[in-house]
């Protein structure tokens, strides 16, 4: 397998080469090889068992490991350390290198790696991780700081350093990679990896390591195609396709290159191809996926061995095979105004497009599986790739059915008068209803103004609803009636269109009525809607505003009309302030303006009639 990092900490040896055996940590900034050493510490819920003699100089234990010891374990709840989980991916209760460090920095771990290639790049890596909290020690942890080394076989000849630097305590439980890229030394077959602590320990310092890995490192090797195709993706019934590919490495580790073609169906099996050993290959015609990749090494003698090669990036021929008509969801039927949707499924990876015609026709919705649409009709579902055209042989019919609505006359304002009641009619017959009240029949009556609702639904089960407002029209309420001189003057409580009458018979929307004689009248008061009259008896007195006691036959005396209709009237009238000036009785209901034989000045004057039990009060004018 290809294995292609981008550096973690900071820029790796010039082109991945060795300059300096102190050179910080990189990862191989070409193509790996598969590993040829995995250590992941294995995993069971018991701790151990110990690391094989002289692998490290600390005590093992299977408690709490104090300063100086270690243990292997699949949890890390000790003293106030972050709880983790191993980092092997899929690994159940899988353990790590868990780590208190010395009271004394130097080494903690040595492991030697057998089986290597003479002469041959590799890179090394290790997961790890600070197991001390945010703000333990008081916020005076030791931060962890580790150094990875890389000796010959015997332990005299250092081929590789680097250090993590200072990694402080945090609250995250996310492990760090940290790599080291080595070339073994000619007729050198194994090294030896070491691990140094160069902090103190006491209180902090405390670590896990997990998942040590060493893998071959070479070029960055490309595989493309003429086209500069770096895959292709093809559907089935295009037949067999072939490509000619090329191997292009960058030559950051190797200066020369032998090679071997190798092909895969799974990308986990891969076979050579007899007797391709070049930079090209011309694939065979290519019916289903199949997968091109080629081993690299150095020296010929090495293409095959891997522990000492590296695998280019793959190139990928992915076939896809032709899709099966969908499957339909099943046709619609909808009311008129409203939107259908249409549905139809396909096999994984695949989408549906949507068209008017079985063959041919309109793309109306692309890679949808649902089509939302209003508009009768028949409707095909395609299935394609959403990579490349590779579309099913044939579409499947969907059809939209849209019924009718019920046909129902527009909404209504009407009224209903106070105390009554009005019928509501929702007018269209060969229908189920439902009123807003809850009832079920075609017509309803109410007897309280208000919004109602009637929903009709037809045989096809369509529906539409009719909306009755209705307001209500008041009886008028009057709240006085006056006269004005020879006008009587109706005023109401209430506002309206109301009509105002004296007889019942003929009415006027005035609710003044001017020149009336003086008398006993009954007052009409309606709403022009015909929902209600009412009435009121009115005493009009015709009282002069003013009278001119000139002697020129007009207006000479101060006399009120309308008092004949009552069985006994008195009349007494005062001057300004408040002396009687005259009083009389029916038979004397007039006043000439004389006081005792003598002339009254012009002035206002103040009467007082009480008629039977009645009582009418006010003032007029003496003008001469």
């Amino acid at each position: 397998m290809m294995y292609s990092r981008c550096f973690l900490l900071t820029i790796l040896l010039t082109c991945c080469g060795i300059t300096s055996l102190h050179a910080q940590l990189g990862f191989c900034g070409g193509n790996s090889g598969d590993p040829i050493f995995t250590e992941d510490f294995g995993s069971g819920t018991t701790d151990g068992p110990a690391l094989p003699a002289g692998t490290t100089t600390y005590r093992f234990t299977t408690g709490t490991p104090n300063d100086g010891d270690y243990t292997i374990s699949s949890t890390s709840n000790y003293f106030d350390w972050l709880s983790i989980q191993d980092h092997t991916p899929g690994d159940s209760n899988g353990k790590s290198f868990i780590v208190n460090a010395s009271f004394t920095a130097g080494e903690f771990y040595q492991r030697e790696v057998t089986g290597l290639c003479e002469n041959t790049t590799y890179e090394f890596s290790s997961w790890l991780i600070n197991l001390q909290p945010t703000g333990s020690c008081e916020g005076n942890s030791i931060p962890v700081n580790v150094r990875f080394q890389i000796w010959d076989e015997t332990d005299t000849n250092l081929l590789a350093q680097g250090d993590t630097g200072s990694i402080p305590g945090t609250g995250s439980t996310q492990w760090n990679q940290y790599a080291l890229v080595f070339k073994t030394e000619p007729g050198q077959t194994s090294v030896i990896l070491k691990m140094r602590n160069n902090s103190n320990g006491g209180c902090g310092n405390d670590l896990a390591i997990d998942d040590i890995l060493f893998k071959s490192c070479g070029d960055n090797i490309n595989v493309s195609s003429g086209a500069n195709e770096q895959s292709l993706v093809v559907c089935e019934n295009q037949g067999g396709v072939s490509r000619t590919l090329t191997v292009t490495p960058d030559f950051s580790i190797f200066s020369t290159h032998a090679y071997q073609w190798q092909q895969s169906t799974d990308q986990q099996n891969w076979t050579d191809i007899p007797g391709e050993t070049g930079d090209t290959l011309s694939t065979p015609a290519v019916t289903s996926t199949t997968y091109f990749r080629v081993k690299t090494s150095e020296d010929p003698i090495n293409v095959n061995n891997d522990l000492c090669n590296v695998v280019s990036d793959v190139f990928d021929i992915i076939v896809l095979p032709v899709p099966n008509a969908p499957t339909s969801g099943g046709d619609v039927i909808i009311c008129e105004g409203e939107l259908g949707t249409l549905t139809a499924t396909t096999q994984n990876s695949y989408s549906i497009n949507w068209y008017d015609a079985p063959t041919g026709g309109n793309l109306i919705l692309g890679e949808n599986q649902n089509l939302e649409i209003g508009i009768a009709g028949t409707y095909y579902a395609e299935s394609n790739s959403n990579e490349i055209e590779c579309a099913s042989i044939t579409r499947t019919a969907v059809t939209l059915t849209v019924n009718p609505l019920p046909l129902i006359p527009d909404d209504v304002s009407t009224f209903i008068c106070e105390d009554s009641f009005i019928t509501l009619d929702a007018a269209v017959d060969k229908v189920t209803y439902q009123w807003s009240t809850g009832a079920t029949t075609k017509l309803i009556d109410i007897t309280e103004p208000g919004e109602y609702s009637v929903t009709v639904t037809n045989t096809n089960g369509c529906s539409e609803s009719r909306n009755f407002f209705v307001e209500q029209i008041d009886l008028p309420r009057i709240d006085r009636i006056e006269s004005d001189g020879p006008s009587i003057i109706v005023s109401t409580i209430n506002e309206g269109n109301f009509e105002y009458s004296l007889d019942g018979i003929s009415f006027q929307s005035n609710p003044i009525f001017e020149a009336v004689k003086g008398g006993f009248y009954t007052i009409y008061v309606q709403d022009n809607t015909n929902c209600g009259v009412v009435t009121e008896d009115f005493y009009h007195l015709v009282i002069p505003k003013f009278f001119t006691p000139n002697g020129d036959a007009v207006n000479d005396v101060f006399e009120p009309d309308g008092l004949e209709i009552f069985n006994s009237v008195t009349i007494s009238i005062f001057d300004r302030y408040g002396k009687l000036i005259k009083f009389g009785n029916t038979n004397s209901s007039s006043w000439d303006g004389t006081f005792q034989g003598e002339r009254l000045p012009e002035d206002d004057y103040w009467y007082l009639i009480e008629a039977d039990s009645v009582q009418f009060k006010g003032h007029f004018s003496l003008k001469r």
